[in-house]
């Protein structure tokens, strides 16, 4: 191959962006779990809070 065939390839594949929106999508949908999990966390533990709160109340009236 000549030296001009070589450039023409190289220029092509720099200027080839096929494969950039699957990587895209894969960073957003990343970062989408990366938020339901500390999310989910918050949640958790507000849950968890609630249920200490009503255990205490239930036990204070039953005794």
């Amino acid at each position: 191959m000549s030296m001009q065939c070589v450039t023409k390839l190289a220029v092509g594949l720099h200027r080839d962006e096929s494969g950039q929106d699957l990587i895209e999508y894969a960073l957003i949908a990343a970062l989408i779990a990366l938020g339901s999990v500390l999310g989910m966390n918050a949640v958790a533990n507000a849950i968890n809070t609630a249920f200490n709160v009503i255990s205490k109340k239930l036990s204070n009236a039953v005794s």
